[in-house]
């Protein structure tokens, strides 16, 4: 494991998968958790939402050096909201050869919810565009891992189908690319299959507690379960204010959450994993990716986007010069 963190100072190419799509974002006047059968008003805010590879690809192109192609594998309908991502995609110079219009579905979309204290959550859709992405989108790209034997990173994200992430895995693992994976809770049992083709994972304090099936609250406690179920595999966990945990199958290191203005959360922990691997491709090692991770996603939730544009490499080394990291 700790061989392929190195390897990462080669990095040619990135090509991942996951959810392509957009949202609308709910503010909520109390902080007490939605329960079954309420109807609460809410206020709509000025906010866009992103899929999850949306957001770590576009972090991946503005942190990492421009000659270095990031490609997003995904599905977006024949839709306005489709078009209009598509544009974006290519506008920041993200490769969107292997985005695929689907005609029969619409484009991934999801509602969203804040909590005053800034945490929240959020309803995707299962029958969007990105949920047809199958072993057909994945061969497509065999050609560049080929072209990149050895010399790339794979992203494994949620938000498509687990068949077509276990697929580009093990592209991945045939040509030596450095692979990432991450799952939300619910498909906590049946993504563990993905684990032994994962170089790294990153999830949150609940994926980490649904990994373990832990009855604990305390994130520290999770940690350490998951370490135990996993202790061959590098993990970076994220935990809101508690900060960040990173394991390199022999470290366990703890990142504190910094202080900011805080817009929203949402986006917070893929912007996180976003700078973790934009460390690593830079060839740091897992316990300072982790560092500069936290200082990603501390510039993201003073945005209220789960994109901020404004995070570019510029000012994450301002902010860790601020900081001192």
């Amino acid at each position: 494991m700790v061989a392929g963190l190195r390897r990462l100072t080669a990095c040619e190419v990135v090509i991942g998968t996951g959810g392509i799509g957009s949202g609308v974002v709910f503010a909520l006047d109390s902080d007490h958790a939605i329960r079954r059968e309420e109807s609460r008003a809410a206020d709509l805010l000025d906010s866009r939402d992103y899929g999850k590879l949306h957001i770590v690809c576009h972090y991946l192109r503005t942190l990492l050096r421009p000659d270095l192609p990031v490609v997003p594998v995904g599905a977006v309908g024949a839709d306005e909201r489709g078009s209009a991502l598509l544009a974006e995609l290519r506008a920041v110079g993200l490769d969107a050869t292997h985005v695929r219009i689907d005609a029969s579905r619409p484009t991934l979309f999801a509602a969203c919810f804040v909590y005053p204290s800034g945490e929240g959550g959020n309803l995707t859709a299962r029958n969007s565009a990105s949920a047809s992405v199958g072993l057909a989108d994945i061969r497509g790209v065999s050609p560049l891992f080929r072209r990149h034997r050895g010399k790339g990173v794979a992203l494994a994200l949620p938000e498509v189908p687990l068949p077509a992430r276990s697929a580009l895995l093990d592209l991945a693992t045939e040509h030596g690319f450095f692979r990432v994976t991450s799952f939300v809770s619910g498909e906590a049992g049946e993504a563990e299959a993905l684990l032994p083709r994962t170089d790294l994972l990153a999830v949150n304090i609940d994926e980490a507690r649904a990994l373990v099936r832990s009855r604990h609250s305390d994130p520290a406690a999770i940690v350490t379960a998951a370490i135990d179920r996993h202790p061959g595999l590098n993990m970076v966990i994220t935990a809101g204010t508690s900060g960040s945990w990173a394991w390199d199958t022999g470290r366990l290191t703890h990142s504190p959450a910094r202080p900011a203005r805080v817009a929203s959360t949402a986006g917070a922990g893929d912007a996180y994993l976003a700078g973790v691997l934009a460390a690593l491709v830079q060839g740091r090692t897992l316990a300072d990716a982790a560092r500069y991770g936290a200082v990603v996603a501390m510039l993201k939730v003073t945005c209220p986007h789960t994109i901020n544009p404004d995070i570019t490499a510029e000012t994450v080394t301002t902010a860790l010069d601020r900081l001192r990291c």
